[in-house]
């Protein structure tokens, strides 16, 4: 059986066998918030059902790839940086989806390549430049970070190379006039004013705290999710990138006893932040975004973690239930935020190269005319290299683990 039909079996048979459960927030989020005002009612989502695409294009393809010459297609990014568990669930998923190509067609043999950039912008363009001078590279798929994304998209469009990205998300990064860049989700002008929209009608948050980090994503993200708030964004307090005290943030939102709290920023310091926020006896809950969407932050903010909010442009992998089993079976661990968008990403290359393009500039032909339905959505750019379908998911953590809730239109 070919792997596109196997996946269509398997998921009709899985889909129509999905247990849909209340997934109601726990822990202590609920209740009255810091002040001692009452905060808004916790609401109680409900898990939407979802089915697999029958039609999702994926690396394997129809078996009949012949590639010319002996190209690469590279990671670039984070690998051992503070925030490497979002790095390593997408290189692991370009990895596989590489893996499977190979084995299905003999005639296109593809090598995966990796460049540690460390998720900063300090220290990606040293990396970024040595895949750029290894002419067997192809395509990338990377930089996962806004910040780092910025620093070598110069380098990128000079070179001609062409790299989608399946997670970084501030909006202004394709107004830049780059030409090599995609991106494979929405943006943060999709997912601020999703995020506001989940706070203030499902959470039922009159009066919202926004905390933003000093990272690019969590600026342009914590700037999205203000100006869709309006005047219920009642208070904002500014952290620092590596902080790991945050009395002075915690007393504002204690003084302004807001109806709940979004954190605009990554895992390394959302976990402490989480922490600290209810040892301090704030129940207003706590809604953050993709950067923090990560199994580390539930292990490192421990219980603090319990019906935390988080909202993603992403789709989890479990959802796809081929998928799900083999990146389990090569890796030993369930696929993570931007595993599926990253696994789509490789595959949208892989068809190029299958095609037989032997350079940079026929593979960025390539992807700026595709159009095709991968996994997480169907695939098509304008020509910003902005995505015409941008799906922003919520999530909860329940019982320890990220549970997908519903889609946020």
């Amino acid at each position: 059986m070919s792997r596109n039909r196997k996946v269509l079996a398997v998921a009709a048979a899985l889909a129509g066998a999905m247990v849909l459960s209340a997934c109601a927030g726990g822990g202590d989020a609920g209740g009255s918030s810091a002040g001692g005002t009452t905060s808004a009612p916790r609401a109680e989502p409900t898990q939407a059902p979802f089915t697999p695409p029958a039609d999702a294009e994926l690396p394997a393809g129809d078996g009949q790839g012949q590639c010319s010459g002996d190209p690469s297609i590279a990671y670039v990014g984070t690998i051992a940086g503070a925030n490497a568990g979002l790095g390593i669930a997408i290189k692991q998923a370009i990895e596989l989806a590489i893996e499977e190509h190979n084995e299905a067609n003999a005639g296109c043999q593809v090598t995966y390549k990796e460049f540690d950039t460390a998720g900063s912008p300090q220290t990606a363009l040293a990396p970024t430049v040595a895949a750029i001078n290894d002419p067997s590279i192809l395509g990338v798929v990377g930089l996962p970070f806004s910040g780092e994304s910025e620093a070598v998209g110069p380098a990128l469009t000079e070179a001609g190379l062409v790299g989608l990205t399946p997670s970084a998300t501030r909006p202004d990064l394709s107004q830049k006039g780059w030409t090599h860049f995609f991106r494979g989700l929405g943006n943060d002008s999709v997912q601020g004013p999703a995020a506001a929209k989940f706070i203030t009608e499902t959470l039922g948050a009159q009066n919202v705290c926004v905390i933003r980090d000093d990272s690019a994503y969590g600026q342009g993200l914590a700037t999205e999710v203000t100006k869709a708030l309006g005047e219920g964004a009642s208070c904002e307090e500014e952290i620092k990138t590596g902080q790991t005290e945050f009395s002075a943030a915690i007393g504002t939102i204690e003084s302004a006893s807001p109806d709940a709290i979004f954190f605009s920023g990554y895992y390394a310091e959302g976990a402490p932040f989480a922490q600290q926020l209810r040892d301090a006896g704030i129940e207003a809950p706590l809604v953050v975004p993709d950067g923090v969407k990560d199994p580390i932050f539930v292990q490192n903010a421990g219980e603090a973690s319990e019906g935390v909010y988080m909202t993603c442009p992403c789709l989890p992998g479990e959802v796809f239930p081929e998928f799900l089993e083999a990146y389990k079976a090569r890796w030993n661990v369930d696929p993570q935020t931007y595993s599926a968008e990253a696994y789509d990403a490789t595959t949208i290359l892989l068809r190029g190269l299958d095609q037989g393009i032997s350079d940079r500039a026929g593979l960025l032909e390539h992807v700026r005319n595709y159009q095709g339905q991968g996994l997480t959505k169907q695939f098509a750019w304008n020509a910003q290299g902005e995505l015409n379908e941008t799906p922003v998911w919520s999530y909860v953590v329940k019982d320890g683990q990220i549970q997908r809730l519903s889609p946020i239109d």
